[in-house]
């Protein structure tokens, strides 16, 4: 964005409450043609939004994100794949299934820590199908990345100074783009306290100066 048109974004979405937590300066809103809810990305998953993060970084209020079709399950084994905690009996928000072999299920935080720590190897923990499950997290808001799996020992992986360096908000606000990052000030990048591995620019998502550390919505 130019300059100008950022002042612009600041100023419109200063104008805007966030319909999950009420609060103004909600600076996204949701794809759907003729859907006015605005929200903030840190209350996305608390108002079952969803963020994709790939292409134009699409964001979806509730009642227009997309839902997975998925046949009833050839088991009845209501647990999570991942954790073995139960999960819902129907697909929903919160509980997630497998587009291959239609019978893993997971709770969305499940999979997007084993996403996260899986890097290029991510496939589904059920069958390992990898093409078709992929694209389908993706779609559903599943951020991936395409680092070496976290289990890889540090030589495979690169640099022991390596960090995630650019801006993952819906809207990165700053004129020089995601991958500028400064000491201090607004375009200063601070990574997920929890994860590291997203990052934001103070203003991005409205951290003041105080602010010492910062947790992205998957975590």
């Amino acid at each position: 964005y130019l300059v100008g048109d950022t002042r612009s974004i600041i100023r419109e979405a200063a104008k805007k409450s966030c319909f999950i937590c009420y609060k103004m300066g909600a600076s996204i809103t949701c794809c759907q043609t003729g859907c006015d809810r605005s929200f903030h990305l840190p209350c996305a998953p608390n108002g079952q939004c969803v963020t994709q993060y790939f292409g134009a970084y699409r964001c979806f209020c509730w009642e227009h994100s997309p839902q997975q079709t998925l046949q009833p399950r050839p088991s009845q084994d209501n647990t999570c794949i991942i954790c073995l905690d139960t999960v819902e009996d129907k697909i929903s928000y919160k509980t997630m299934g497998c587009p291959a072999c239609q019978d893993a299920r997971f709770h969305r935080q499940c999979i997007q820590t084993l996403a996260l720590h899986a890097g290029v190897s991510f496939r589904c923990p059920c069958c390992l199908n990898q093409e078709q499950f992929m694209k389908e997290m993706l779609t559903m808001g599943i951020r991936l990345t395409k680092r070496p799996p976290s289990w890889e020992s540090d030589q495979e992986v690169g640099p022991s100074g390596q960090r995630h360096s650019h801006c993952d908000a819906a809207m990165c606000l700053c004129p020089e783009g995601r991958e500028h990052m400064e000491a201090n000030g607004s375009w200063q990048l601070r990574l997920c306290s929890s994860c590291a591995a997203e990052g934001t620019h103070r203003h991005c998502s409205s951290l003041g100066n105080s602010t010492s550390s910062w947790e992205c919505n998957t975590c």
